[in-house]
Order: C-alpha cells, then sequence, then structure tokens
C-alpha cells in the first residue's frame, strides 16, 4: 500500500523549512511529506495526485499564499480529496487576533477548511505535533485505518448483521462490515477457519463469536453484573454525556458507581461527527471520541461498567434502589441517576423499515458513509446531529439531501452548523418537507417525499436514507411511580406533582424524580436542553445533589 501524502504550503521559503523540518523528522516513516512553493504547483501536483488515486490525508496552507488568502488552495483541496484534513497556519502572534479569529470562523462555516494550527516553533514542538496528531487520527478513523478494529462478516446487509453493527457504533468502537460473499469476507473468514454461524464478529485481540448475542459480548469484556445484588453507593443507568459525566464526578469523589447500559458508551453522541462548540475544543471534537476520553476518565477513578445489560424494573426498597436487569442480574444502589437519553423516532414506513440496515439508517451510522461514494443520499432531521451528519456524508457522497419538516433550518439547528450547510456544494435542503414512502429490492433505491404546505408527492432515486428525527425517551421500563410527562420525559423538581412531593416528605431537589434518591440527568429529563453541554452539567450537578442526600441518609 503506497504511503498516505502529508501536504504543506508555503511561498515563504523560511516558514515553509519549519514546517518541513518538524513534519519530516516526525511523520516520514509512515506517510509521504511533500511541501511545495506556490499554490499552481500544489494544485498541480494534487491535481495529478487525485487523477492517479494516490491518497491524501492532511494539507497546510498559510493565511496568506501569493497574495490570496491560503484558504482558497483549501477549499480546492476538498473536491480532490474529499476526506483529507484541511489545515490553515497561523502564526503565534496571530493567536486572539480578531481579523484571524473572524477569518477562521468563516473560512470553517463556508466548507473552506477544516482547523487551524499554529506554526511550528523550535523543535521539537509538541504543541504543533498534538494537533497534527489529531487531525490524523480524524482522517485515519474517516478512512478505516485505525487499530483495534473489529470486523463484522454477514450474509446480508441487513438483519442480524445490521444489528450488531448498530451496536459497535453505539460502542464508538471502529469497525468494519463485509458480505461473507465478498472477497474481502472470504478472506477474513479465512483467517480465522471454517465458521457454521454467521454473522461472525472477529475481536481486535483475535476472539471470534459466531452469532452473538449482547450477553455473549458482554460476557467478551468482563462486564455482567450477577443476581447477587451487590451494593453501590450510586447507579448510573445510561452511558451517554449525562452519564459518562456522573460516573467522572461520582467515582472521582469516592463514590462505588456502577454504570449500566443497553449498548456501550456516548449514546446519541457517538453519531455527531465534528462538535464544534463545546467547551475546550476549538478545533472540534466528535462524539464518539468525547465519549472514549470521558469513559477512560471515570474507569480510571474507579467506575465500573456493565455493557450490553438492560435495566427491566426499578423498585425502592428499605432506602435504596433495587434494579433488575435482562441478564438476571440485580444492581443495588443508595442512589440512582436516569441517563437513558433519548432515541431518533421511528419513520414507520413499513416499507423503509424493512430496508433497515440496507439503505436506511436510523443515526448517521458514520462507519456506512464510505458506501455513499458517488451516490445521492437523504438525511432526514433538522437538529445539530442530522446537519453535521450530511456535511459529514457530503464528503463522500454525489449528493446529500437534507429533508426537513420545519419552515427553516435556524429552527433547529445551530447558526454555525446552517452556515455550513448552506455553504456546502453538494447538500440540498428541502424544508418544509417529509417523506412518506419508499422502497427498494433488497436495497433502498427510491423515496416519496412529500410538501407540508401543499400536499404534492414527489419519487426520487435514493441510495440511502439516515433519519434523525424527534426524540423517544428510553423510559417506558419505569414503574408508574416515576413520573413522566405525556411524551414519556421524566419530570423532576419543580415539575414533580405535589402528590408525590408529599409522599417524599419534602421537596423533591432540582434533579429529583418521584422516588427520593433517584435523579434524572441530560435527554430524558422533562425540559433539557438536549445538548452535549447541558447533558455534561446535569451529570455533574447531580452528583452534588446525591452527597446531599447521602449525607442526610441515616
Amino acid at each position: 500500500m503506497n504511503k498516505a501524502l502529508l501536504v504543506a504550503v508555503d511561498d515563504d521559503p523560511d516558514l515553509l523549512r519549519d514546517v518541513e523540518r518538524e513534519l519530516g523528522n516526525r511523520y516520514a516513516r509512515d506517510y509521504e511529506v511533500r511541501c511545495l512553493g506556490s499554490p499552481a504547483e500544489a494544485l498541480a501536483i494534487l491535481e495529478a495526485l487525485a487523477a492517479a488515486g494516490e491518497d491524501v490525508a492532511l494539507v497546510l496552507a498559510p493565511e496568506t499564499l501569493a497574495g490570496q488568502p491560503g484558504t482558497r488552495l483549501l477549499a480546492e483541496v476538498r473536491r480532490l480529496f474529499p476526506q483529507a484534513q484541511r489545515v490553515l497556519l497561523i502564526g503565534w502572534g496571530r493567536l486572539g487576533h480578531r481579523v484571524t479569529g473572524e477569518l477562521i470562523l468563516e473560512a470553517i462555516s463556508t466548507g473552506q477548511m477544516d482547523h487551524y494550527v499554529v506554526r511550528p516553533a523550535l523543535p521539537p514542538d509538541e504543541q504543533f505535533h498534538q494537533a497534527i496528531s489529531s487531525f490524523l487520527l480524524s482522517w485515519a478513523e474517516a478512512r478505516h485505518r485505525v487499530p483495534y478494529t473489529t470486523d463484522v462478516i454477514g450474509e446480508t446487509w441487513s438483519g442480524r448483521a445490521y444489528e450488531l453493527r448498530a451496536v459497535l457504533e453505539r460502542c464508538a468502537m471502529p469497525h468494519r462490515f463485509f458480505l461473507a460473499s465478498s472477497p474481502e469476507g472470504r478472506a477474513v473468514l479465512g483467517s480465522v477457519g471454517a465458521r457454521t454461524r454467521l454473522p461472525v464478529l472477529v475481536m481486535p485481540d483475535g476472539r471470534v463469536l459466531e452469532d452473538p448475542s449482547d450477553v455473549d459480548i458482554a460476557r467478551t469484556s468482563g462486564t455482567v453484573v450477577g443476581p447477587e445484588g451487590d451494593e453501590y453507593d450510586l447507579v448510573i443507568v445510561g452511558c451517554g454525556p449525562a452519564g459518562l459525566s456522573a460516573g467522572v464526578y461520582g467515582a472521582s469523589e469516592g463514590l462505588r458507581t456502577l454504570i449500566i447500559d443497553s449498548g456501550s458508551i456516548g449514546g446519541q453522541a457517538t453519531f455527531s461527527s465534528s462538535i464544534r462548540n463545546y467547551l475546550g475544543f476549538p478545533r472540534g471534537v466528535s462524539g464518539a471520541e468525547l465519549a472514549r476520553r470521558a469513559y477512560e476518565q471515570a474507569w480510571v477513578f474507579g467506575a465500573r461498567f456493565a455493557f450490553m445489560h438492560s435495566v427491566t424494573s426499578l423498585r425502592h426498597d428499605d432506602g435504596t434502589t433495587v434494579l433488575d436487569l435482562d441478564t438476571g442480574g440485580v444492581a443495588v444502589g443508595r442512589a440512582v441517576v436516569l441517563a437513558t437519553g433519548a432515541s431518533y423516532r421511528r419513520l414507520g414506513v413499513a416499507p423503509l423499515e424493512a430496508l433497515q440496515g440496507a439503505g436506511v439508517f436510523y443515526g448517521a451510522a458514520a462507519t456506512e458513509a464510505p458506501l455513499v461514494a458517488g451516490e445521492d443520499v437523504y438525511v432526514v432531521g433538522g437538529a445539530n446531529s442530522a446537519g453535521q451528519a450530511a456535511l459529514h456524508l457530503a464528503r463522500y457522497a454525489r449528493r446529500v439531501t437534507l429533508v426537513v419538516r420545519a419552515a427553516t433550518l435556524a429552527a433547529g439547528m445551530s447558526h454555525y452548523l446552517v452556515r455550513q450547510v448552506e455553504a456546502a456544494p453538494n447538500i440540498v435542503v428541502r424544508t418544509g418537507t417529509e417523506v412518506v414512502d419508499g422502497g427498494g429490492d433488497g436495497w433502498l433505491e427510491h423515496l416519496v417525499l412529500r410538501d407540508r404546505a401543499d400536499g404534492a408527492e414527489e419519487r426520487v432515486a435514493a441510495h440511502d436514507l439516515f433519519l434523525m428525527i424527534g426524540a423517544r425517551p428510553h423510559t417506558a421500563w419505569l414503574p408508574d411511580v416515576v413520573e413522566r410527562d405525556p411524551l414519556g420525559f421524566v419530570m423532576t423538581g419543580p415539575d414533580v406533582s405535589a402528590e408525590a412531593s408529599r409522599t417524599l416528605g419534602r421537596p423533591p431537589l432540582a434533579l429529583e424524580t418521584s422516588v427520593p434518591g433517584v435523579l434524572a440527568a441530560g435527554d430524558v429529563r422533562h425540559g433539557s436542553a438536549k445538548r452535549v453541554a447541558s447533558a455534561v452539567g446535569e451529570g455533574s450537578i447531580a452528583i452534588r445533589l446525591i452527597h446531599r442526600l447521602l449525607a442526610a441518609a441515616p
């Protein structure tokens, strides 16, 4: 396999030499480094590389190049190498400069570039390399060039093979899927010996699971909760941003903590390909990466995790809360945080539901993105997650159509994302529109769109459909004693009924439910902001409230 290229362009020879030194010293063993002195030369070489089928991982350009903004060259890179990371080089003195900040925001918002980095200083400039390494990791993950990848081999795209991919997606676990009849699938199966049952999972450490259940996968990671009813200071149900935040703060403050999830880390946040407005990440961070970091934090502080376990019941018993699991396990908590989040609402169109995993996906399905190369795909949804998915898929697809029920994108999407979506040359936005039908023979082939204003319907060709609509809280398993609003979101604090407050014998705490010692945080809570940062904040606040509850307990 040819090495992927790192390309740096600068018409100042001294500045280019500094970049060439750092790239060559650190990355030349694994990448081919090209440093070029003019935008015309760079564009010609990039055109030739694209024609030859070479792979460019990263392109660096300065603020000004041949008297023009360097972002002009970076914008051209998108056309030639959609997955390449396009990075603007800025001088140290420009960091914090108002005009430079405005230029960067404008260029990112209009899709001309992806990131920025301060020029390297005296070697070794580890801050420079930390940034470059993060850009290369983003590129490698998009290209499935990361270690510790799980392979899934199935007979068809849909059915249990799709369910396993969805599980791994929720785990933020890098994975690849191959049909058993494909050359790649036959090669993987050949390397692990004859297998009688499909689908097959080949784990990064070489273990092979034939048609595994979720519990089988849980056992491989040693996260099975037994029936003994072990007691914890804190049991968290849900491992999205709110649950992970509660886990980090709870474990770090000495609480014996167990986190249970029917999938794995991240929740819906793992479907966000780039969160650019999260505090402390000026260059953006993917939801999967944020979840992985939070998981490691909680793990190091001593939190225990139980993945692939569904909680089936909750009951208050003599000052503790008992949780029964679908695996037969039992967990007992002096305090409980419900952070089960919400999932995307089902479309409810039978012909499309039948094609789930075969062109129809709930969520961004980042691992499916390379399969849409050159195709027409549709994303349904009007919130930030849908905008991020459309931008991510646009790096691969010929055209992405964003279908929004509302009259404008601004009704549910952050301003910076609206600008990016509107500026993307291969994204079409159809507001006031909904998907009402569709179908295909083994794979999605067409959709039927309806104009909500006049009812007119249109049949369109479509290779893939990504659904990111509404929010359905994971609360059907809760007993009636846990009060919920008509949509199923959990009532907390002042929203809890007066009758429940009398049963508690006191006003409930801010995030406390109608059951004493049971709190709710994040998207599952009635009135929550439905943002990652808000969920993280609520998770941390829940721990502060739990300390008050535990201190007052007899």
